[in-house]
């Protein structure tokens, strides 16, 4: 069979001139694929894995299809008189969950924009800084947005754009949408936006909620499906550690020193616990900082350079940094708690083993976390033993679920090739103490 080239795509010369790599360079399974429908204006469901390329998959064709409407840039004009600025209504919509990401996206739409002999806007738009700058960049108008719904909420409420003008809606990363409460912000867009309208739905994982929505969205769409190959798979040894809650950070403490981590993203369930933990370990001269979405922008912006420069060893950071960050051959992430799906569990680790670098990632398992790790190993068949760090063994569980749970082995070699398979599909949640469960804990049962 022969190789695809992005000529066979359907992308126009003067888009292929644009890209940020020049052909006969080979699209990714999922642009193969997505590319040539997007170009044929149709309404797609599609589910490839973090790293797959969506991000080329739905941008250059998009703004392949702006080329037949826009206007000639100043760069290909340049003698020509100065065209008084006419306001412009967006005609592509890409909503995104997270911060990062919007920026991530709208770096792809930019760089590829920027080489276009014809004039095509495109704004980013994210709350946790001032709206106000945003304001002033739409009023002359605009082509493409990248947005979290809730600062194009805010926009929309002030005037500064409307979407009556929109031919192509993107859903980016819509599980995580749905897992941000995006449900009711969903409702207040979707009746701003004209009834025809290409709907364009990406995600790495697709679960029963994302399945309703993409029934309520789509019309007659074309299905992709992109699994992960063999040998193109994150290379992640994978480990689990058995300890007591109140021993993590010691433990984590410990594992950086011996293990001689030069870099290290650690998760964890609330904000309060990553400013808490970061604290600890500044305090015990390791160089951390927390990152979350209580954080300013600005703040986030500088913790995620400092990180990728190595001026900050640790970053101790919420779910929001599962999705849109990508920190190159970064070696180590660590679950210091249980992500609480399967799915969340894959993109967390997502984040090392990246382009064909070697990744580690770590889970802490407490005695109350035994069950849900069981879950998590039982939903991506991983063959993952638990093991014990001398000096940071855990107190014998004394509720009797946790006694039924399998024994830690002994610790294995940083170096363990415990490597599970990373399943996308579905997500599941920790089983809550049932009522019995508690009147045993009470002593009255």
């Amino acid at each position: 069979m022969p190789t695809p080239s992005f000529s066979t795509t359907g992308l126009r010369p003067e888009l292929l001139a644009a890209l940020p790599f020049k052909p006969p360079a080979s699209p990714t399974p999922v642009q193969a694929q997505a590319i040539p429908a997007v170009l044929r204006g149709l309404d797609m469901r599609v589910c490839a894995p973090t790293g797959s390329g969506k991000t080329g998959a739905f941008a250059w064709p998009l703004l392949d299809r702006l080329l037949d409407t826009a206007a000639p840039s100043a760069a290909a004009m340049p003698h020509s008189r100065p065209m008084r600025a006419v306001a412009r209504k967006p005609r592509v919509l890409v909503l995104v969950p997270t911060r990062e990401l919007a920026t991530q996206v709208g770096t792809t739409f930019r760089e590829t924009a920027n080489r276009l002999p014809l004039d095509v806007r495109v704004t980013v738009v994210f709350g946790g800084v001032s709206i106000n700058p945003q304001m002033l960049g739409l009023r002359g108008g605009t082509d493409v947005v990248v947005a979290t719904p809730g600062r194009l909420l805010d926009l929309l409420a002030v005037h500064a754009l409307t979407l009556d003008g929109v031919q192509s809606l993107v859903l980016d990363e819509a599980d995580r949408l749905l897992d941000q409460g995006f449900a009711d912000e969903w409702a207040r867009i979707e009746r701003l936006l004209p009834r025809q309208r290409q709907n364009l739905l990406f995600s790495a994982t697709f679960s029963p909620e994302v399945q309703a929505l993409a029934d309520g969205l789509l019309r007659e769409p074309q299905l992709i499906e992109v699994l992960p190959q063999a040998e193109s798979a994150p290379d992640i040894v994978q480990r689990a550690v058995a300890v007591d809650p109140k021993e993590r950070t010691q433990l984590l403490r410990h594992l950086v020193d011996t293990e001689h981590w030069r870099q290290v993203l650690v998760f964890v369930a609330t904000q309060h616990a990553a400013d808490i933990v970061s604290e600890k370990l500044r305090k015990a001269r390791i160089s951390a900082e927390p990152f979350h979405a209580g954080l300013s922008q600005g703040k986030r912006t500088q913790v995620l350079a400092d990180f990728k420069l190595s001026r900050v060893r640790v970053v101790v950071a919420t779910d929001v940094a599962a999705r849109g960050l990508d920190i190159a051959e970064l070696p180590v992430v660590i679950n210091y708690d249980l992500p609480r799906s399967a799915d969340d569990y894959t993109h967390r680790i997502g984040r090392t083993g990246r382009a064909g670098a070697l990744g580690l990632a770590v889970s802490f398992v407490t005695p109350e976390a035994s069950a849900h790790w069981q879950l998590l190993v039982k939903r991506h068949s991983l063959d993952v033993p638990v093991e014990v760090v001398g000096g940071f063994e855990p107190t014998p569980a004394t509720d009797e679920r946790l006694l039924a749970a399998p024994p830690v082995q002994p610790a294995l070699p940083a170096t363990s090739n415990a490597t599970g398979g990373l399943d996308p599909a579905g997500g599941i949640k920790g089983r809550r103490p049932s009522k019995k469960d508690k009147l045993r804990q009470q002593g009255t049962r």
